[in-house]
């Protein structure tokens, strides 16, 4: 029996992938498929950050059915588990209308999750958590240096949360996170025909296109997004309140910077982002994966490659 079809489409912010998708939901439509297009975005996913995340808006969707956008109060923090699980369900609902999911995003973990699946790690012993978070950053790498070489070697020494995730999970269950990474459940990869799309347009003009948007954003309202999202008191440490923007926009109101240096800074955040989505999606994803170093403005090419790969020409 056939597999039942989905397509993805990634890469870096600002590299037009939210257009595509909707562009190739049209197009499959014209073609007796109807889409539905599935958020694959980790600030996306928030109420709280519709301006800030680029979220699409009506216009942009044109008639197009959009799922697990700003799906999320900011208060909860979305898991890649969490998505992965609420995508399948998405998945199937498409599925079981007829219609083809269209999977479109830049947060790599989220997409690696849903496809191969998730570690089976069991819950870290409190104790174990909050000792190993109330380390700083350079203690806390030295010690997985010592306990766990592997993870240490693949880490940046800085990463504060993910070098305290690999040193809670040894400690806490005795093995390092590679043992559990080869346990590997739940992925729907071998139960889909999966048709993926890689964005990786010219680094120099996506990074021009990263200096224009943090300044149009405030000119769209994203302060007033931050006033918002600040008047809730949030956890500091949630998600949405680490998203690109919400710190540097926090802080021209709260008269530490000026307006302009919360520009200059949210479009050099914007960029340095970027930079490691394009360094991710060059080198993580299967080679199966189709990689666009184009950019069309009408996403021609991509979807005549897009619907071959999907056989609905």
């Amino acid at each position: 029996m056939d597999k039942p079809k989905v397509a993805l489409i990634a890469g870096p912010t600002a590299s037009g992938k939210s257009d595509l998708a909707v562009r190739l939901a049209l197009a499959s439509e014209a073609r007796g498929l109807p889409a539905t297009v599935i958020n694959a975005d980790s600030s996306q996913v928030y109420a709280d950050l519709s301006i800030l995340s680029a979220r699409p808006g009506d216009e942009e969707m044109r008639g197009v059915p959009h799922r697990l956008f700003g799906a999320w109060d900011g208060a909860q923090g979305c898991s890649a588990a969490d998505w992965a699980a609420a995508a399948k369900a998405e998945i199937t609902e498409a599925q079981d209308a007829g219609r083809l999911p269209i999977l479109v995003g830049g947060t790599g973990l989220y997409m690696k999750t849903l496809i191969e699946g998730i570690a089976p790690i069991p819950a870290i012993d409190p104790a174990v958590r909050e000792a190993v978070r109330a380390l700083p950053v350079s203690d806390a790498y030295a010690a997985l240096k010592a306990e766990d070489a592997e993870a240490a070697d693949r880490l940046n020494a800085a990463d504060t949360t993910r070098v305290a995730r690999a040193l809670e999970v040894i400690r806490s269950t005795g093995h390092p996170l590679s043992h559990w990474h080869g346990m590997l459940e739940g992925g729907i990869g071998n139960e889909i025909d999966l048709a993926a799309m890689v964005l990786l347009p010219d680094r120099d003009w996506l990074y021009q296109r990263c200096d224009l948007r943090f300044g149009v954003m405030l000119e769209r309202g994203a302060i007033a997004e931050v006033e918002a999202l600040l008047s809730r008191s949030l956890d500091p440490a949630l998600p949405v309140m680490r998203a690109i923007g919400v710190c540097e926009i926090a802080a021209m109101l709260a008269g530490e910077i000026t307006r302009e240096e919360a520009i200059e800074q949210g479009a050099r955040a914007t960029r340095q982002y970027a930079k490691r989505q394009y360094t991710w999606f060059r080198r993580q994803p299967p080679q199966n994966w189709t990689r666009a170093e184009r950019y069309d403005s009408q996403f021609e090419d991509q979807i005549a490659t897009m619907l071959r790969n999907l056989r609905l020409t």
